[in-house]
């Protein structure tokens, strides 16, 4: 790339970079000066450490913390965090303007950034919350009737059970639980599960696409293939996917896709995207209803007349900051970090790792158990003695910690958190 052209590379990304036009020169000055650095680093063809340093210093986490648990809330880097404090300082300045349709436009600009990130159209995209407003739209608009059957297996998370429990388990709609394989060899294994669970009554399978337990990666396309011609509904809970890998829902195939921004995307908090297929959005009613609840577009689905729009425009920062990354790039990242947990600890007998190795079933999550040691108090000590924090999965007999990696993680931090779990676990015996 000759320097004249990396110069217009560089200037066209910064012109996207956080909605540059919408703020005040001061802030879109000082957020251009934050992402160019960035935006340079990132045409390099043979990325080393000194790139993802660079990625490294974006996150502002507290000095001395290893961070390990994004799949529970991930931070927002710099760049996603200033600019979103620039759109509530430009709101701040004319409340009702930018409140009342003065960011219409620049509002349908995130959602065509969240619909080209996972490869859909606008028009099947709506911004909303988080996963668990998602999973609760859809279960709260299907017409069920008693007897008919709605398969969950046994590690969706609370958010993807519960709204089912609550909409339509009350009205003897009934949900069936099966149980998944803990470490699969294959994926087929699996759909086999799914397969075997289904009944003349199903009329929905809730699944997710990664579950939070031991990030066992579910083969979504296979199982809506093996769906779709039985008219079964397929309902996915993607809260730990889009940011982590790769996602296309043309190509997976799913009815219903509900995401939490706030982990791998690292957006504010409080803003997620659910997707719908234009062909399956006539099963969907409203949660919150106003003026505007007949619009036959997906947007009858986010109108809470008012909202908190700087989240919203942050999440389009977001995507702009996953971009410069490149998602094959970040998912190459990340998966490179797991090999490196996964290697710094097989073959010690104090350890049991319950995650699946390969890269079809598993990425940024890692499920490690302390063998004889309760996961509750080794939690409790990395905390509190190394500043490490972590998840303790106690459920499913897992004993284990939920070691869940990211972009901005080092093999240096993986270094001292095993070394710690080293110490914690004493001798070999």
């Amino acid at each position: 790339m000759t320097e004249h052209s990396r110069r217009t590379f560089v200037t066209r990304a910064l012109a996207t970079v956080g909605g540059s036009a919408l703020l005040l020169a001061a802030d879109r000055s000082a957020l251009a000066a934050e992402a160019e650095e960035l935006i340079s680093a990132s045409l390099v063809e043979d990325l080393g450490k000194d790139y993802w340093s660079l990625v490294q210093r974006q996150f502002r986490l507290e000095p001395g913390l290893l961070y390990f648990n994004n799949a529970s809330l991930g931070p927002s880097p710099a760049l996603v965090a200033d600019a979103t404090e620039a759109f509530r300082r430009r709101l701040d300045a004319f409340p009702s303007r930018y409140m009342w349709g003065g960011w219409t436009e620049e509002k349908e600009m995130v959602r065509a950034k969240a619909a080209d990130l996972l490869s859909v159209t606008s028009e099947e995209i709506a911004l909303i919350h988080n996963t668990t407003e998602g999973m609760n739209l859809v279960a709260s608009s299907l017409d069920l009737v008693p007897g008919d059957e709605v398969i969950i297996a046994d590690h969706e998370h609370p958010s993807g059970t519960i709204p089912w429990e609550y909409w339509q388990g009350r009205l003897g709609v009934r949900l069936v639980r099966p149980v998944l394989p803990i470490l699969p060899s294959d994926p087929a294994e699996i759909v086999d599960v799914y397969h075997r669970a289904i009944s003349p009554r199903t009329r929905v399978i809730s699944m997710c696409h990664v579950i939070n337990t031991n990030g066992l990666i579910l083969p979504v396309r296979e199982v809506v293939e093996m769906a779709r011609p039985r008219g079964i509904l397929v309902a996915v809970d993607g809260a730990q996917a889009p940011g982590m890998i790769n996602v296309d829902l043309r190509e997976l195939g799913c009815d219903f896709y509900a995401a939490s921004s706030h982990k791998w995307l690292f957006s504010p908090k409080g803003v997620g995207i659910f997707y719908s297929r234009l062909e399956s959005q006539r099963f969907l009613r409203a949660l919150i209803v106003t003026r505007g609840w007949d619009d036959p577009s997906i947007r009858r689905l986010e109108n809470y007349n008012t909202r908190n729009l700087p989240e919203v425009l942050g999440l389009g920062t977001a995507i702009d900051f996953q971009n410069l990354l490149g998602g094959d790039r970040r998912q190459a990242r990340i998966q490179a970090l797991k090999i490196y947990l996964r290697e710094s600890l097989e073959g010690d007998p104090s350890f049991r790792i319950k995650t699946p190795a390969s890269r079809e079933l598993s990425c940024g999550i890692i499920t490690i158990e302390l063998v004889g040691r309760d996961v509750r108090e080794v939690a409790k000590v990395l905390g509190e003695k190394y500043r490490i924090d972590c998840r303790p999965m106690t459920t499913h007999d897992l004993n284990g910690l939920r070691i869940s990696l990211s972009v901005f993680n080092t093999e240096d931090q993986i270094d001292v958190l095993v070394a710690a779990l080293r110490e914690i676990a004493g001798p070999a015996t």
